[in-house]
């Protein structure tokens, strides 16, 4: 294996951007410009703060939602898995990393109650809830524009999925 951190996780990152621009994917830029990125921010923030791995943390949240702009959103937590997997493999990635990027992505799930084994998962669960209270206008859109839901629809996702995300963050998250 012969990548160092800085480029595989660009690699991740270069791969998700090529993936939210195709038409095929039903967020647009949006989830690009106004999740992943902030996602990515947070999760570096936590693994810094916990001390994970941050290679771990860094490729998993770049990849975390993969499947959703490729058209899974109901279990995009894993499909995700598997296109992290076949991404990962295609450089050469470690085994034994690809299965830790793998339980990122499973358990990152706000509306599932998966188990978080790791430091490293619980870094891209929580910056994945953060990553929603400082883009609420990006959620308004995904449940108007996205999912064609009226204002009070709309209202009462938002204020689901935000309760949702609370809900799931550790303590160290939500003192963040």
């Amino acid at each position: 294996y012969s990548l160092d951190m800085k480029e595989i996780v660009k690699l991740a990152q270069e791969y998700v951007l090529r993936e939210c621009k195709k038409k095929s994917n039903p967020f647009g830029m949006n989830a690009y410009n106004h999740h992943f990125k902030s996602v990515v921010m947070y999760a570096e923030q936590l693994a810094k703060k916990k001390n994970a791995d941050k290679e771990i943390v860094l490729v998993s949240a770049w990849l975390h939602d993969i499947a959703s702009i490729k058209g899974h959103y109901e279990d995009h937590h894993i499909f995700g898995q598997d296109y992290a997997e076949e991404f990962l493999k295609k450089h050469n990635y470690p085994k034994e990393r690809i299965e830790k990027v793998k339980h990122c992505i499973y358990a990152h799930r706000g509306s599932r109650d998966i188990h978080r084994e790791t430091i490293e998962a619980e870094c891209v669960s929580d910056a994945d809830a953060m990553s929603h209270f400082n883009t609420i206008a990006s959620l308004f859109y995904l449940a108007i524009k996205v999912r064609g839901l009226n204002t009070e629809e709309a209202n009462k996702f938002v204020k689901e999925k935000l309760e949702r995300s609370y809900k799931k963050l550790t303590s160290e998250g939500k003192s963040l």
